[in-house]
């Protein structure tokens, strides 16, 4: 294993190499002191790194680090109110303690840790930090589904996330800007839970349902939430599955020694939260779930939308959004 890292390190620093003129020479002076710009190509040299070592390091949790970094991306977003402004992807608190620690992010430190040799190479590029937890806040979503076989999923799905746009202008900050635990969704709640969380954020009842399509994706495990087993039968596929089967299959209560989950009548291998059925028992959700069931088109344009904006919360965005940048897939 560490051989394995040492050698993708060490191609990682040659992929750095190759543009080094630009990272050292790329430069702004502020009270007499040289200090580092970032230009949309050494962002891209992170966003090439993280996609090579995606596809690479396939052996994690049936297949891939995908799901865990949708996950990582989403906590670290979530967590904004827009009343105070506070808490978001501005800032980076969620590589920081207590957040990191909090109950809710429980794993995420797999994710993170698979970001380490990519911060560290750019560490040696003598980058400031700016750039250096780019990679926390900025992992490629395009290649990331990429990565999830999308191909095997929805065609148009891929093609939308290549059009996944980044805004790299957030602001570092330290612990002392650690959201409050408690911003995140509770899996055992209702729709009234849902919506306060929601929000606070500023989305609405489309958007809560379109963003609760992320677990079309990836597995719940008992050593981090509690709960076990994937939603739907391809957890490395981004497909609306998760909406169909909501509304085709007939769930049941799991007799567990764990806390309170839905299992599957059909097969009783895949579970559901409570959260997950709140959006088939509320009326306003539920005629979201269905058109998601009944087109995957438009469920893959929704989400694509609200993630988008999910990220952006508490940005502070100077541009406008042509400014966005747009990066070509890894192949």
């Amino acid at each position: 294993m560490y051989s394995k890292w040492a050698l993708l390190f060490a191609a990682g620093l040659a992929v750095g190499g190759t543009s080094g003129f630009l990272l050292t020479t790329q430069e702004s002076s502020k009270n007499g002191q040289n200090i580092f710009v970032p230009s949309k190509d050494d962002y891209k040299m992170v966003y090439n790194e993280i996609a090579r070592l995606l596809l690479e390091m396939d052996e994690y949790d049936g297949g891939s680090y995908g799901p865990g970094f949708l996950r990582l991306s989403w906590h670290a977003s979530g967590t904004y109110d827009k009343a105070t402004g506070t808490g978001g992807s501005n800032g980076v608190t969620m590589r920081l303690a207590p957040e990191s620690k909090y109950n809710a992010n429980l794993g995420l430190d797999n994710a993170r840790g698979f970001l380490e040799p990519v911060k560290s190479m750019y560490h040696l590029l003598h980058l400031n930090e700016e750039l250096l937890t780019a990679p926390y806040r900025n992992v490629p979503l395009d290649q990331l589904l990429r990565s999830l076989d999308i191909s095997r999923g929805h065609s148009c799905a891929g093609i939308r996330w290549t059009n996944c746009p980044l805004e790299a202008r957030r602001q570092d900050a330290d612990r002392t800007a650690c959201t409050p635990d408690g911003r995140l969704p509770n899996a055992a709640k209702g729709p009234p839970h849902l919506r306060n969380i929601f929000y606070r954020m500023g989305f609405d009842d489309r958007e809560i349902v379109a963003l609760s399509g992320a677990h079309a994706l990836g597995r719940a495990h008992t050593n981090r939430t509690g709960y076990e087993g994937p939603w739907d039968f391809s957890p490395t596929v981004f497909t609306n599955e998760f909406f169909r089967l909501l509304v085709e299959e007939k769930w049941l209560e799991r007799e567990w020694e764990g806390p309170f989950q839905y299992t599957d009548k059909t097969t009783r291998t895949l579970m559901m939260l409570p959260t997950d059925l709140a959006l088939v028992e509320d009326a306003e959700f539920k005629t979201h779930v269905e058109r998601y069931a009944r087109d995957s088109d438009v469920f893959f344009q929704e989400f694509a939308e609200a993630y988008v904006k999910l990220l952006e919360l508490g940005v502070p965005f100077k541009g406008q959004i042509t400014d966005r940048w747009v990066f070509e897939r890894y192949d």
